[in-house]
């Protein structure tokens, strides 16, 4: 309980953890501060900005004494942009910080207990790991066209030519583009208004294949000097596909679900480990290749597949996991509620000459239990890859229903992680073993894989 601290007090205060977005902890007489930009290691003065009963927030004023594991960031735009919350964090610092993360939620929410906490597998090269960007498109107060990245927590651009964790050709499709928009005064879009045409930039670059997709987000359905674009853009080597993504809504959500394809194909391929993937605009492909391929061989590591087993491969995607799956299964089923995203899972199953490997389009909630109660499908293993928002309760009731001998969970939110857990072990399962995967270097995301077993 506060008794003392009050609004825009000046506290001096030791940063002993970061919370769940990154922001340093530390406490004054008993009362937890959360400051914004300090790291574990620092001793900083605050000012107290909001007093709730048993904690606040504070602005960082100073830092009185610099964390040893306090590292000058690459990124001169690293403190306002909202993408690499903990870039300045010493890179060993950061995986211990994520590991320690999912460790407490799964004890702590999930309440689990006698598991093995196998050691976070990080990157030796942190850098330039994004096969896909995201650029919203702005204008300053004179007029000129900028693309960046949101500060944090806010929808205000800062500009940014340089961004270390995407892809370096990003920089000369960025530039392309923003000259191309004052050369014929396309306009960008406006959020407060709901005027203007292009609202982001999004690419895919391909890690292993070199091939590039660009993709204007428009308020519209078309684009004016569209040619322009293409012969400027198709000078760039790999590219592969230009298209426009229509999205007239009043939304923060970046793509609608139309697409219009300029030139070139509708998709770029490129690689995970031996499988080749074809990976349309609207589908879902985990950002960071290299580090896929070790999240994936930790998943088929942990259901320990045998060659007359059948796998289930929950929220799919393009059939990512399932065809990695499928080399060491008798059958893998997967289920994905985007039509878009099935058809290419169906295609990359061809591409890849994969026979043992059948899809299903709907919400996993839905299609699972009418599978397992009409049609009788069981399954040895199920693997599942939710979204943030985890599972839904009536899918996890059937998974136990369907009483596979091993789930493995891959999870890009320990707090959702833990809580289905939680439900699992309340319903036959145990928590053998759990491994992260530093899919997101200097962001405080994490992805991590966690194997059960039935009791």
């Amino acid at each position: 309980m506060n008794e003392g601290l009050k609004k825009n007090d000046l506290v001096i205060l030791e940063i002993t953890d970061l919370g769940s977005t990154g922001e340093g902890i530390g406490r004054v007489d008993g009362f937890t501060l959360f400051v914004k930009d300090a790291l574990i290691g620092d001793v900083i003065q605050a000012k107290v900005i909001k007093v709730k009963k048993s904690y606040g927030y504070g602005r960082l004023m100073e830092i009185v004494t610099p964390s040893p594991y306090r590292t000058e960031p690459r990124c001169v735009q690293a403190r306002a942009c909202g993408g690499c919350q903990i870039q300045p964090l010493a890179y060993e610092e950061q995986l211990k910080y994520k590991e320690n993360k999912v460790r407490g939620l799964l004890e702590r929410v999930g309440k689990v207990q006698d598991y093995v906490m196998e050691p976070i597998i990080g990157m030796e090269a942190p850098w330039h790991y994004r096969n896909k960007a995201q650029f919203p498109v702005g204008t300053t107060k004179d007029g000129e066209i900028v693309t960046g990245f949101y500060a944090g927590r806010t929808h205000s651009i800062v500009p940014v030519e340089t961004c270390f964790i995407q892809h370096p050709e990003n920089e000369k499709l960025m530039d392309i583009v923003r000259r191309w928009m004052n050369d014929h005064q396309v306009s960008a879009y406006d959020e407060t208004t709901h005027k203007g045409l292009v609202r982001h930039i999004f690419t895919r670059i391909g890690k292993y294949t070199g091939e590039i997709m660009v993709c204007l987000v428009i308020n519209g359905n078309k684009i004016p000097a569209a040619q322009d674009l293409i012969e400027r853009l198709v000078q760039v080597p790999g590219m592969k596909s230009i298209c426009l993504n229509l999205n007239r809504e009043k939304t923060n959500v970046i793509l609608g679900n139309e697409v219009k394809y300029l030139w070139g194909e509708h998709f770029i391929t490129d690689f995970i480990g031996d499988v080749k993937y074809r990976i349309s605009p609207l589908s879902f492909f985990q950002v960071n290749p290299v580090q896929t391929q070790k999240l994936y061989q930790t998943a088929l590591e942990y259901g320990d597949i045998k060659k007359d087993e059948v796998v289930w491969d929950l929220y799919c995607g393009i059939g990512t996991i399932s065809l990695f799956l499928a080399k060491h299964a008798k059958q893998v089923c997967g289920v994905e509620i985007v039509p878009q995203a099935i058809d290419d899972a169906r295609e990359n199953a061809r591409l890849n000459d994969i026979q043992n490997a059948s899809f299903f389009v709907g919400k996993a909630e839905e299609v699972v239990p009418q599978q397992y109660e009409e049609n009788g499908i069981s399954a040895d293993v199920i693997v599942v890859d939710p979204p943030r928002k985890g599972c839904d309760e009536k899918l996890l009731d059937c998974m136990v229903k369907m009483a596979p001998e091993r789930i493995v969970y891959v999870s890009c939110d320990p707090a959702t992680l833990a809580r289905d857990l939680k439900f699992l072990e309340e319903h036959g399962y145990k928590v053998m073993k759990v491994r992260c995967v530093d899919m997101f270097p200097h962001s405080v995301h994490v992805e991590s894989v966690c194997l059960l077993s039935r009791k």
